[in-house]
């Protein structure tokens, strides 16, 4: 059995680590409920906004087609996964990791693949083992819209330009502050509802009065719809490492919790044995004095 000042310090030190993980908690579930609002006004605004385009896309000729929903023979292909720059989430940034991996070894034998990292941890792990042409882990440092819209631009650029057939995304998806959903969404080319398999139409999809007409629109809206497209995946990882971290922290507390009383038990029970050795000594001393 461990001695009494052994056991002090180690009581100390869990007692230590038990008020950083509970303070760091208690930072999580603040950040948490604002990156949460930001999410979940942002979403149904995204959603349909790609939709809209979706069947808007699926209507038009093949002449009339955007730049950017233009599909040819995939050859090479850029992946985004998204991490983020501090660790100590749970499974957070592990489980980007494994999806990316999985997602580059399902197309290897098909197309050189590059990888463009947004958030440290990941960026830390990939570059080991594939080619990251780029990193922008000080998004997050200030996460805004004129800062993703530059990363949306640039992406873009690279479609337009041939130099990527596809571009994916790889990030969590925020459900609750205990759950989030990996995700591998393609960026581009944009998904027509045909492609997407949708069944879900709308029934007053066809009697939609498009002004100007639907190329302008097409035009316009879609490098628009990219870039929110991009955001909210970066806010929906934001949310969602504050959810991750804050579960993280809450079962750290809860560990350190149960060690420090364990601990705390095994000091009484030292001491109490220690004081029992003393009495013990004493009174055999005071038996061999009488004898």
């Amino acid at each position: 059995m461990a001695n009494l000042k052994e056991l002090r310090n180690r009581i100390t030190s869990v007692s230590s680590t038990m008020q950083i993980t509970s303070a760091m908690k208690m930072v999580s579930a603040a950040k948490l409920s604002k990156a949460q609002d930001a999410i979940t006004q942002m979403r149904p605004y995204a959603e349909k906004l790609t939709e809209l385009l979706q069947n808007l896309s699926a209507s038009l000729d093949g002449e009339a087609q955007s730049p950017y929903t233009q599909v040819r023979p995939v050859t090479k292909i850029l992946v985004v996964p998204i991490s983020s720059n501090r660790g100590l989430a749970g499974a957070f940034n592990t489980n980007i990791v494994k999806r990316t991996k999985a997602l580059v070894s399902d197309f290897d034998d098909l197309a050189t693949i590059d990888l463009l990292t947004i958030g440290k941890k990941a960026d830390d792990v990939l570059r080991k083992q594939f080619n990251v042409i780029e990193n922008n882990n000080e998004i997050f440092n200030h996460l805004d819209y004129d800062h993703v819209k530059e990363i949306a631009e640039g992406l873009m650029a690279a479609y337009t330009e041939g130099k990527y057939d596809k571009i994916m995304l790889v990030y969590n998806s925020f459900k609750n502050a205990g759950t989030q959903i990996v995700k591998a969404e393609q960026f581009l080319p944009l998904e027509t509802i045909a492609e997407v398999g949708e069944t879900k139409v709308s029934p007053n999809a066809t009697e939609y009065i498009y002004e100007p007409n639907k190329e302008d629109i097409i035009k316009e809206l879609i490098p628009k719809s990219l870039k929110i497209q991009l955001f909210k995946a970066l806010r929906d990882s934001v949310a969602s490492e504050h959810g991750a971290r804050m579960t993280a922290m809450h079962k750290a507390t809860d560990n350190a919790t149960e060690l420090r009383d364990d601990l705390k038990l095994s000091y009484n029970k030292a001491r109490q044995a220690s004081i029992t050795n003393e009495i013990l000594e004493i009174v055999a001393g005071a038996e061999a004095l009488s004898a």
